[in-house]
C-alpha cells in the first residue's frame, strides 16, 4: 500500500510540473504576441522610404536609418510654435496632473476604506456605477460645465476634469481594504491623531497603489490630444501629443509620423518597466485583474 501511495504522489507531482510548463509556454507566447505592436513600431521608425511603402509590407527593417528622425527634427524646426513650448506644456501638465491625482485619490480612498460615515454606501455605488460609462457619454455636460466655470483655453482644462478618475479611486480603495484595521487601531491606542494615521500608516502602505495609478494614467495625459482640439484655442497651450499627431499627415511624412509615435511611446514604457513589480503587487491585492 505504501508503494502505491508513493507512485501516486510521483505521478501527481509530474502532472503538476507538466501543468506549470504548459502555463509557462502559454504566458510566454502571449507575452511575445503582445510585444509585436511595439516591435513593429520600432522597426517602422527606422525604415527607409523604400521599405515603408513596400507591398506586401515587411515586419522587420532590413536597412535601418535615422532619416525619419532627421525629417521629424526638420518639421519641428519649421513649426510656428517652438517644439520646446509643446514639450514644456506636456511636462507641466503631466507633472501637475499626476501629483494632484495621486494626492487626491490617497486622501479619498483612506476614509472610504477605513471609516464609516453617512452616505458611504451610496457614494461607493455612485463610484462603481460611473465606471460603466465611457467619457464620450458625458461629453456635452462636461463641455457645458467647463465653459461655464471658465477654465477652457487654460492649463486647468487638462487637469481638473481628468481628476475624476473613479477607476483608479476604486483600485486604491480596494488595495487599502486588504490592510488589516488592527494596524490603525494600534495607532489610535498609541495616541496617534487621524492625520498621523493617514500620513504615517496609510500613505506608506499605498505606495504600490500610487505607482500603479501613475502607470495607468501617465500614458493618457502624456499623449493627450482630445482636450487640445475641444477646449484649447491657442496654439501656445497645446500639448506635444497634439503636435505629434499632426506630423503624420500625408505620404511624405509617414516616416516622421512613425518616429514621433516611437518618441511618444517610450516614456510610458520606461515608467512601466521601472514600476512593474509594484503594479503586480497592487493587482494581486486589489481584486482587479
Amino acid at each position: 500500500m505504501f508503494q502505491v501511495d508513493v507512485d501516486y504522489l510521483k505521478k501527481a507531482k509530474k502532472r503538476k510540473d507538466h501543468g506549470k510548463v504548459v502555463i509557462l509556454v502559454f504566458l510566454t507566447l502571449a507575452g511575445a504576441v503582445s510585444l509585436l505592436p511595439l516591435i513593429y513600431l520600432v522597426c517602422t521608425a527606422f525604415k527607409p522610404p523604400e521599405e515603408l511603402f513596400l507591398y506586401p509590407p515587411t515586419f522587420f527593417v532590413k536597412n535601418p536609418t535615422i532619416q525619419n528622425f532627421k525629417d521629424l527634427t526638420a518639421i519641428t524646426a519649421n513649426s510656428a510654435v517652438p517644439f520646446t513650448r509643446y514639450l514644456f506644456n506636456t511636462i507641466l501638465i503631466t507633472v501637475c496632473y499626476i501629483f494632484c491625482l495621486v494626492w487626491l485619490l490617497t486622501m479619498t480612498s483612506y476614509p472610504l476604506s477605513k471609516h464609516k460615515f453617512p452616505g458611504k454606501k451610496g457614494l461607493m455605488s455612485l463610484v462603481t456605477t460611473s465606471m460603466m460609462f465611457i467619457a464620450s457619454a458625458a461629453g456635452i455636460p462636461a463641455y457645458l460645465i467647463i465653459t461655464s466655470i471658465g477654465i477652457d483655453n487654460t492649463y486647468l482644462v487638462y487637469i481638473i476634469p481628468a481628476l475624476a478618475n473613479t477607476t483608479c479611486l476604486f483600485l486604491m480603495k480596494q488595495f487599502l481594504d486588504t490592510v488589516p484595521n488592527d494596524i490603525f487601531e494600534a495607532g489610535k491606542i498609541d495616541g496617534a491623531s487621524e492625520w498621523q494615521l493617514y500620513q504615517k500608516i496609510a500613505i506608506p502602505l499605498l505606495k504600490n497603489a500610487q505607482a500603479t495609478v501613475i502607470i495607468l494614467t501617465f500614458g493618457g495625459i502624456w499623449g493627450e490630444t482630445g482636450t487640445s482640439t475641444t477646449y484649447i484655442y491657442k496654439e501656445q497651450l497645446r500639448t506635444l501629443g497634439f503636435f505629434m499627431s499632426t506630423i503624420g499627415g500625408g505620404i511624405a511624412r509617414t516616416g516622421a509620423g512613425a518616429a514621433s509615435g516611437l518618441i511618444m511611446t517610450l516614456p510610458s514604457i520606461i515608467i512601466f518597466i521601472i514600476n512593474q513589480s509594484r503594479v503586480q503587487d497592487t493587482m494581486a491585492h486589489s481584486g482587479i485583474k
